[in-house]
């Protein structure tokens, strides 16, 4: 089938993707403050922003998982999870880590882009004599 090492890289992309956001909102659960350079920037509530990063990881783990077992729930789950991703990469491009921001953003983007061409054997055109 056309593209479907493509598909397993993407997959463990996916996976790498929901594990780093899973322990991020683990870390947000357990601490409201955030080291920035030399200034200290406590948050008062970010509870609220572990919980989303965690239900974020946990969609993008599901959907990387069933994405290897080659289900049609992976595909689908996968591109709302690296949308979602993407969206998550913009949101903090005015944190303190600006650069991996745009990494994670472009990760997000390669994962949809693998996901999206994925397809049937193509049909060859050349014929053997």
């Amino acid at each position: 089938m056309r593209g479907s090492g493509r598909v397993v890289f993407v997959g463990a992309l996916l996976l790498l993707a929901g594990t780093v956001n899973l322990i991020y909102g683990i870390g947000a659960l357990g601490d409201s403050s955030v080291l920035v350079g030399d200034k200290r920037f406590i948050f008062s509530n970010l509870h609220a922003y572990g919980w989303v990063l965690i239900i974020l990881g946990v969609i993008q783990l599901s959907g990387g998982l069933s994405l290897l077992a080659g289900n049609v729930y992976g595909r689908v789950i996968a591109v709302i999870g690296a949308g979602l991703g993407a969206i998550n990469g913009l949101i903090g491009l005015g944190a303190g880590d600006p650069w991996w921001s745009l990494g994670v953003f472009a990760m997000c983007l390669w994962i949809l882009h693998g996901i999206l061409i994925f397809g049937e054997d193509a049909k060859g055109t050349r014929t053997q004599p």
